[in-house]
């Protein structure tokens, strides 16, 4: 009976005493939402949206970067010893690491999926892959551009109360203090002298 349909499926779903198939169908879809699938998908859910197969594309331009150039080293290179790595790789992972700061500008903003989240969780992911990788397993470190400033304007903050004191101490007038006896005592000290001269 048609009229009856859905309570009809809802029988069925529910029939077990498990009630499997209702467990499995929320378990995927909490899954899906904590994961923000959503976010890696076009509007319409056609299909991966245009910047995630640009990051993906671009994540395994990286990894492939990395697995040649490790090639090029030893057999069993030191821990420290991934300069070829640092060197030729570094444009790639500063494209793919400026890349994933922008998706996330525009994701807070709604993006291309027009959910406002966090990124999807395979870009998420990829991306903390990348900089384990970079920062961990080949010690690559990208030099800061703000170092110079940040150490001269420290400098100039530290010297400024040396500065200060000593043009403080340059400046003043030095007295000289003159100790000037009273009359009375000296007045004093000269009865004695001449009592003395007469005794």
């Amino acid at each position: 009976n048609s009229s009856e349909s859905h309570n009809c499926a809802k029988s069925i779903l529910t029939s077990d005493r498990l009630q499997i198939v209702v467990t499995l169908s929320e378990f995927f879809n909490e899954t899906w939402e904590a994961a923000n699938c959503a976010n890696c998908l076009k509007n319409s859910s056609e299909g991966l949206s245009n910047s995630t197969v640009e990051f993906l594309d671009l994540f395994n331009k990286s990894l492939t970067c990395f697995e040649h150039n490790l090639q090029g080293e030893t057999v069993y290179p030191s821990p420290n010893n991934y300069t070829e790595v640092c060197k030729n790789c570094n444009e790639t992972y500063k494209m793919l690491n400026d890349l994933y700061n922008n998706l996330q500008r525009m994701n807070r903003k709604g993006g291309e999926s027009g959910h406002s989240a966090h990124l999807c969780i395979d870009v998420e992911d990829a991306m903390n892959i990348t900089r384990k990788l970079w920062s961990r397993t080949f010690n690559c470190s990208v030099p800061c551009s703000d170092t110079v400033p940040v150490i001269a304007v420290s400098s100039f903050i530290l010297f400024l109360p040396i500065v200060f004191y000593l043009s403080s101490f340059l400046h003043s007038k030095q007295k000289k203090r003159i100790l000037i006896l009273p009359k009375r005592i000296q007045s004093n000290a000269s009865l004695v002298n001449i009592q003395e001269k007469y005794s």
